[in-house]
């Protein structure tokens, strides 16, 4: 399988960049594939890489790695990995979620209140728990439709682990979406968010070059300047939705102002903007009952700093039950599982890796829980949204 796009990255000082070359590499070590910021775990000594130089890379590797058969299998998914790499940057990405609609908030803001009554929902994605350093994500929302003040309002906060919790990002953020029903058919929103957010690094879990003895490994102290304090930033976001009874498109522009991330005061590592553009339609299996079912093609599109995602599914819905099947292009084939009820929902999905890591990584689980509380029915009349639950 091709693979259209390959960077090695990392957050300061796991990787740190000057003039072109990456000055060393401790664990983890991140790998961005596709727009998808994956990692592995690698214990190497100090070494240069110049773009482009694989066989002087291949040949630092073999110089600095501490040899044991746990690292040489890593050694050799990271050169499947590295087959036609060209270039190097280093830039932070938004975590991903694969039940795309049972976390709408984290998708576009312009869907809080979307449900009307008041919702609670929680997620958990744990990727790649095949490496010995994955991808651990938790999300919780809330959000509601207030009359008063003609559209929804949000609440959302998740918290990420990436290289068994050696960096840990947790985010907070408040959003308003304004709702306006343009004719007989079609209404559109409008939402805007505000983001506080915290990335600590855990000093503790790094290995450096200098602690390593030849004969006994990893003993020595390392004499690097640890990091003590975390990166605190605010940030915006906002999102535009469309839709009508059977068809809905929205966009939606997070990081607006591209915050600095950077742990080092004389560098900069600005996180990228991230635009998204989704739609999708929901289409009876039986017009005259459109209880009996229903199949709902969609599709997303996601571009942050220079890496993009592509995603094509399909959602069967049959009474309480709903299965569905995303390709996410070059990466992965998602497969989805859900149980809906007008109170409650719960969605389990698996994303088998189809790239070369496919062996490795044991693809990814994600688990959704979606509460939905009754609420008043007002005088006014209220256009809600159909779109997927998961």
């Amino acid at each position: 399988m091709n693979i259209k796009r390959v960077n090695l990255i990392s957050t300061v000082p796991i990787v740190r960049q000057i003039n072109g070359f990456c000055s060393y590499i401790c664990h983890p070590f991140y790998v961005v594939k596709n727009g998808s910021l994956e990692k592995i775990l690698l214990e190497t000594k100090r070494m240069k890489v110049l773009k482009g130089l694989w066989g002087e890379y291949i040949r630092n590797i073999a110089d600095s790695v501490t040899v044991t058969v746990t690292t040489m299998k890593r050694i050799l998914l990271l050169l499947a990995i590295l087959t036609g790499v060209l270039s190097m940057d280093l830039q932070a990405q938004d975590p991903a979620f694969s039940q795309f609609y049972a976390n709408q908030l984290y998708l576009n803001p312009a869907l809080a209140g979307s449900a009307r009554c008041p919702r609670v929902i929680l997620n958990y994605r744990n990727q790649w728990p095949g490496l010995t350093s994955n991808y651990v994500t938790y999300s919780a929302s809330y959000d509601q439709y207030v009359d008063a003040i003609s559209g929804g309002i949000g609440l959302q906060a998740y918290h990420d682990r990436a290289g068994s919790a050696v960096i840990q990002t947790n985010h907070i953020s408040g959003m308003y979406a304004y709702q306006l029903a343009i004719d007989r058919n079609i209404s559109i929103k409008a939402g805007f968010q505000a983001t506080y957010y915290q990335k600590a690094i855990d000093w503790s879990q790094l290995t450096f070059g200098d602690m390593i003895d030849a004969r006994y490994g990893f003993i020595y102290n390392t004499m690097e300047t640890p990091i003590e304090a975390p990166v605190n930033k605010l940030d915006f976001s906002a999102g535009f939705l469309a839709f009508t009874q059977t068809l809905y498109f929205g966009f939606a522009a997070h990081h607006l102002t591209e915050p600095d991330e950077s742990f080092f005061k004389n560098t900069e590592s600005k996180l990228p903007r991230k635009y998204t553009a989704h739609g999708g339609a929901l289409i009876p299996l039986n017009k005259e009952n459109p209880e009996d079912g229903s199949i709902s093609p969609n599709i997303i599109y996601q571009r942050q700093g220079e890496f993009d995602q592509l995603n094509l599914g399909l959602y069967v819905n049959k009474g309480p039950i709903t299965g569905g099947v995303w390709y996410r292009w070059n990466d992965a084939l998602i497969f989805l599982v859900g149980l809906y009820t007008e109170a409650f929902r719960f969605g389990y999905s698996y994303d088998v890796t189809t790239s070369p890591l496919s062996t490795q990584t044991l693809g990814s689980h994600e688990i959704s829980v979606t509460m939905m509380f009754p609420c008043r029915q007002k005088r006014r009349k209220f256009r809600m949204m159909k779109c997927p639950q998961f």
